[in-house]
């Protein structure tokens, strides 16, 4: 059984883990359509110097590593935040069956990110994509990670 509370919990945990390695404050799972997690990861855009290393994209390169595939069909990926239109577009690339979001575009954009305001619902129906977008879930919980990042040493949005 998919427990959405339990798994977004999991990608808060492992961003606030990336703000304390003093990365941008983004968390992602992906996980079996029954709740097996397969892919833990956070934004480790500033370690790697790569503008693409996002905790959605990470989360998809692990997941297709593990499992030996590029298609994650019969998939769930749990983000902290609503993934950016690159995100989104990699998400619907994996074949991922959904994606489950906390905090919003709006949320990071206001803690001073440069975000294009573009929502993944809009360009999955633009695009007239299969994945199937679900939140704000747990929005005050994600949105209170854009707040415990300011708060700490390495708060520098791109």
């Amino acid at each position: 059984m998919l427990d959405v509370d339990q798994l977004m919990h999991e990608a808060i945990a492992v961003c606030r883990k990336g703000i304390s390695a003093g990365q941008s404050p983004f968390g992602c799972v992906i996980a079996t359509a029954k709740g097996g997690v397969v892919s833990v990861q956070h934004n480790t855009v500033r370690a790697q110097t790569d503008p693409t290393a996002h905790a959605e994209v990470n989360a998809i390169r692990k997941a297709c590593d593990a499992l030996g595939r590029i298609d994650l069909s019969g998939h769930v990926l749990f983000t902290t935040c609503e993934p950016c239109p690159m995100c989104a577009a990699a998400i619907h690339w994996a074949r991922l069956d959904r994606v489950i979001y906390g905090a919003t575009i709006e949320d990071a954009a206001n803690a001073g990110f440069n975000e294009l305001h573009l929502f993944a619902s809009e360009l999955y129906r633009t695009g007239q994509s299969k994945v199937i977008i679900e939140g704000p879930v747990q929005r005050e919980a994600c949105a209170k990670l854009f707040e415990e990042w300011q708060n700490g040493p390495n708060a520098s949005p791109y």
